[in-house]
């Protein structure tokens, strides 16, 4: 160890090189009977887009389980282990009929709960089918995605409908893409604004609006009812653009508009994805969830829905197909600079500089959680409503104010201000907490106007 410390900052030092050492697997690993799985386990996961399941069974593998997604021509949706316990047939061949799957082998039949309903090759009078239940898991769909709960069925959650659902003449279009690596290193993303300075613009080209993305923004990271949301705060000519991108533990994601460009006012202009990082195992995952479309975030008409679905969306760099290889190493995108961390990605190599403070309060506020389940005193609090809908907290904010001769001091306070707006508690659960919200950062910008700040 003291050869290698000491040959730590020399030229050439690979041959010195530390083994690699393991990946934090209470943060990383998902699989039976990992920490953080038991924890994730206890929220409602995507696992498959609704126009996956035909007439036919899907395979899908979900904390490291393999498992049978299938429709009975009744449309329930099931969800139950791969092997028959008959014999250990895949039910992937299984056939759907009005109450359940039917295993191809020898006929048992499985309803969505798990229950075997027949065992046709036993003699009348048999209680074998009584006497068993095989695996399932509850099942729910919801525009256009199929969710499962994996946690102890005791404690089930209600399903959450979140604020930015309701949006007036939203579109939500599904879509889901595989990342063959873990999990967490997929989710962090969201929380790390200092990656679209340089990889979405500086080091390549400008892979979503204009060049304003180049610009290193004041950053913050600010701790919420259900997670946590960076603030990002930039001046552009005239106009301050206040931008926070929203995680609601453990897994989900919000992400503003893509194409927004900091030119025009906005006043808490909503989400243009919701998304989950859904664990397949320790070692792949999948972004699941939706692009949304509606005039206040694809008011250019640069969002296409077609583009869309299984294994792609419509924004550059998310996928591992469309491209070739040597074009991806000209300009890589998320998908490229993500899975190339390693399968896992191995935190005690990491060091974390200042713009790295979203991604350490992600994984403190992660580690507390996984040991509250692990201990035992850990239970999911009852979510705030706002119109009967699950409040949430990303935005675009982009409000005409002149530059101060100490511009740097106040678009940091200005992003400060709007997030406190965002987050004010006495009108948080209103049901027109939307339009309050707007009305307040309207007048805020409205006071250096009439006070000649």
């Amino acid at each position: 160890m003291a050869a290698r410390e000491e040959h730590r900052n020399t030229p050439y030092n690979g041959y010195h090189a530390a083994p690699t050492p393991a990946e934090d697997a209470e943060l990383t690993h998902v699989e039976k009977p990992s920490p953080g799985g038991e924890y994730l386990r206890r929220f409602w996961q995507p696992i498959a887009l609704a126009s996956e399941i035909t007439d036919l069974p899907l395979k899908v593998r979900m904390f490291g389980e393999d498992l049978i997604l299938f429709r009975t021509t009744n449309g329930d949706y099931g969800l139950l282990d791969k092997h028959c316990p008959h014999r250990g047939t895949s039910l992937e061949f299984g056939l759907p009929t009005q109450c359940g799957l039917r295993c191809c082998y020898h006929g048992w039949l499985f309803a969505p709960d798990g229950t075997i309903l027949e065992t046709p090759g036993d003699p009348p009078g048999s209680t074998l089918k009584d006497r068993l239940r095989h695996g399932a898991y509850p099942v729910r769909a919801y525009q256009g995605l199929v969710f499962g709960y994996f946690g102890p069925p005791q404690d089930i959650p209600e399903f959450p409908i979140y604020d930015s659902y309701q949006h007036p003449d939203n579109v939500m279009v599904p879509y889901s893409i595989t990342y063959p690596c873990n999990w967490l290193q997929v989710q962090e993303n969201v929380m790390d604004p200092a990656h679209t300075v340089f990889l979405h613009t500086r080091v390549t080209f400008a892979q979503f609006a204009a060049d304003v993305w180049g610009e290193l923004p004041k950053m913050d990271f600010v701790e919420t009812p259900t997670g946590m949301i960076y603030v990002t705060s930039r001046r552009w000519g005239d106009k301050v653009w206040v931008r926070s991108n929203d995680i609601l533990l453990p897994n989900l994601g919000q992400v503003g508009h893509v194409w927004e460009d900091g030119q025009e006012e906005r006043h808490f202009t909503r989400v243009g994805i919701t998304r989950w990082t859904t664990p397949i195992d320790n070692r792949t995952c999948k972004v699941i969830g939706w692009r949304h479309f509606h005039q206040e975030v694809n008011s250019r008409g640069l969002g296409k829905m077609e583009e869309c679905g299984v294994e792609k969306v419509d924004f550059y760099g998310q996928t591992g197909f469309g491209l070739s290889y040597a074009e991806r190493q000209r300009a890589p995108g998320d998908y490229d600079a993500i899975v190339s961390q390693r399968p896992i990605a191995i935190h005690a190599l990491e060091h974390l500089t200042y713009c790295d403070k979203g991604v350490a309060m992600l994984r403190r506020l992660l580690r507390r959680n996984i040991r509250k389940v692990a201990a035992g005193t850990w239970a999911a609090a009852p979510p705030l409503r706002s119109d009967g809908l699950v409040p949430t907290y990303c935005h675009d904010t982009v409000l005409t104010i002149p530059p101060a001769e100490d511009d740097d001091t106040q678009v940091r306070a200005i992003g400060d201000a709007v997030t406190a707006i965002i987050l004010g508690d006495d009108y948080h659960t209103a049901p027109d907490r939307a339009a309050q919200v707007r009305e307040r950062l309207r007048a805020y910008q409205g006071s250096f106007l009439t006070s000649g700040r």
